[in-house]
């Protein structure tokens, strides 16, 4: 390991000198352990501790097999489904990793009693499979996290709707949150130049998934002159939202749950704020009820802010907590974009706001490789930037899950692996100046 993170350090190793390193046959990476899925039975969600059950631990390099690639993970961080992997929430893993395991020889490999967690990476390619052309050992790169096989019709026209498309390191196994990590080759994009390894992992499953969202015609197709409430808006998914609005010429309602995170929504550009906690919202009486006279309050704020206007699109990933409101403010007509459910899976709303005023819901997951490569090409040229606030070493990522777990972050949380250290990786040092004060407007927030 020594030895390949010298080699990236350098930034003069050649493709033949990373070719010519061994791959070692174990790495440290992030785990869940089958033999523990049931250590949180009883328990509210609140209460289940990732740091109980993630270990950083040595695991075996599981063989590289045709389309696939090794990676050194110079950096990753944390997204969520993380955090639902630590928790055993809503099922555990295992069963994905069980599932995958009896659909080829080659996912054979998948089902472990352990396994490696993580869907972000920014790292050094090591090795790559038969069949592999676009990519060699050298590469700089960034990995999205849709793992699809693409032997059925169903996924030629959106790889999304492949009946065995998964998310790598929740539904696969050997993530990002490790040393190596193994990947098909069509996850890999080009690493940003003007970043450092751990901006440039923070943003790729977010980003992506806020792109399909928000920006594709399979998803919500903002336009120029939309406005759009964004639910989270300095969140890890909501703040490339508001980036991203704001980019197209559409008006972002960015609703946050502190000053803090006000503050954090205007520095990114947004002028419309409502800050949930200090003017007192509560969508639900009780936990089967919800109010719609707080419904019609946080419709009227939207109109008193934008001139009158209702919302074109919501973009929805909170879930049970807000979906009630969400439905209700959006215009007639508009459109609410909607994944995770973080706050619950279990939605509940007035059809007739829905029905009667041909509104539409559209189901959003991740992104297709398409997809991610444009949103990563936002992030190269600075359109979008990183919203990386706080990182930690990997020996320390069960307490990086446990900070996205409790909502005590901002942006994103990164976590460095090989990088023997936060601040390098930058091979572009113009553009970087150019946008730093962007790139750094979430750090230690």
């Amino acid at each position: 390991m020594k030895e390949i993170r010298d080699a990236i350090v350098s930034g003069t190793a050649t493709s033949e000198d990373f070719a010519a390193i061994a791959v070692p046959d174990h790495y440290r990476g992030l785990t869940v352990h089958k033999d523990e899925a049931g250590m949180f039975e009883g328990l509210k969600t609140r209460d289940k501790d990732p740091r109980k059950s993630l270990h950083v631990e040595d695991v075996p390099t599981p063989e590289l097999g045709p389309g696939e690639a090794v990676v050194a993970v110079m950096a990753s961080s944390i997204n969520y489904n993380t955090v639902w992997t630590s928790i055993f929430e809503p099922v555990s893993t295992f069963g994905f990793l069980e599932r995958y395991g009896r659909s080829s020889p080659l996912a054979k490999k998948h089902d472990l009693p352990y396994h490696v967690v993580g869907s972000d990476l920014a790292g050094v390619v090591l090795r790559v499979g038969p069949g592999v052309h676009m990519w060699k050992p050298g590469d700089e790169v960034v990995a999205h996290c849709l793992s699809v096989e693409l032997e059925r019709p169903e996924g030629h026209d959106d790889t999304m709707l492949d009946p065995e498309q998964r998310i790598w390191g929740f539904e696969t196994n050997f993530g990002g949150l490790a040393e190596l990590a193994l990947v098909k080759s069509n996850q890999l994009m080009p690493k940003p130049a003007h970043l450092t390894w751990e901006e440039a992992a923070s943003p790729g499953l977010v980003n992506s998934t806020a792109y399909r969202q928000l920006v594709s015609t399979n998803g919500a197709a903002m336009k120029l002159g939309d406005t759009v409430l964004v639910w989270g808006a300095s969140g890890g998914l909501g703040s490339y939202a508001t980036q991203m609005a704001l980019a197209s010429g559409a008006t972002p309602v960015c609703v946050v749950s502190s000053p803090e995170k006000a503050d954090i929504c205007r520095k990114m550009g947004a002028e419309l704020v409502i800050d949930r906690a200090a003017e007192g919202y509560r969508f639900w009486k009780d936990e089967h009820t919800q109010d719609p006279k707080e419904w019609k309050r946080l419709g009227a704020r939207i109109r008193e802010l934008t001139g009158g206007r209702d919302v074109d699109i919501t973009f929805e990933h909170p879930g049970r907590e807000t979906f009630g409101a969400s439905v209700y403010v959006t215009k007639r007509g508009g459109t609410i974009v909607t994944c995770a459910s973080t706050s619950g899976f279990m939605h509940e709303f007035d059809n007739r706001y829905l029905w009667m005023n041909l509104k539409r819901i559209v189901g959003s997951h991740f992104a297709n490789y398409s997809e991610a490569w444009r949103a990563n090409d936002l992030v190269a040229r600075g359109l979008v930037h990183p919203t990386l606030s706080k990182t930690y070493p990997l020996d320390l990522a069960p307490e990086a899950a446990f900070d996205v777990h409790r909502n005590l972050h901002q942006g994103k949380v990164g976590v460095i692996c090989l990088a023997p250290g936060e601040g390098l990786g930058v091979r572009d040092e113009v553009t970087r100046e150019r946008h730093l004060e962007a790139i750094m407007r979430f750090r230690n927030v």
